[in-house]
């Protein structure tokens, strides 16, 4: 495959990965703030399937993607542009991680209140607090490597 097929694939599914996640999270956040417990729990659902969707097979390209044009490019792999991407990377992963696994549970819960009219768990806003705060550094960490990826400082 030649660099520019690549590139075009690894733009896009970084495209994918980011707005994907950025969307569902902002749709997920404030759908919590209405407390309504019947909203919630259809937008927990489709945000987890979202993930699954589009934000997974996003998260698994971009590594390829990406190591495959440092290789056609012919970057030595050492760059600091490029390790410091690969652990910003790496450090937004070790949050979704997490997310990914509070959001099925969060989904979970946000059925059954759902399905026999009751409010949603305290547990349900303690998932919601982590989900938010591990949102942070993971988004961040994804605004760097964006940046990274653009402007390849050497």
């Amino acid at each position: 495959m030649d660099y520019l097929t690549v590139k075009w694939l690894h733009i896009l599914s970084a495209t994918l990965m980011f707005g994907t996640g950025f969307g569902t999270a902002f749709y997920m956040f404030f759908t919590n703030r209405s407390g309504n417990v019947q909203a919630i729990a259809v937008v927990t659902r489709w945000v987890a399937r979202a993930d699954w969707w589009f934000t997974t097979p996003s998260v698994i390209v971009q590594p390829l993607s990406g190591l495959w044009m440092i290789h056609l490019a012919g970057f030595p792999l050492q760059s600091h542009w490029i390790v410091l991407s690969i652990a910003l990377y790496a450090l937004a992963g070790l949050c979704w991680l997490p997310v990914v696994w509070l959001q099925l549970k969060m989904r979970d819960m946000a059925q059954l209140a759902a399905r026999d009219a009751l409010p949603l768990p305290a547990r349900y806003w303690q998932f919601e607090r982590i989900w938010t705060a591990l949102g942070f550094p993971a988004f961040g960490a994804l605004l760097v490597v964006y940046w990274l990826m653009v402007n390849k400082p050497m």
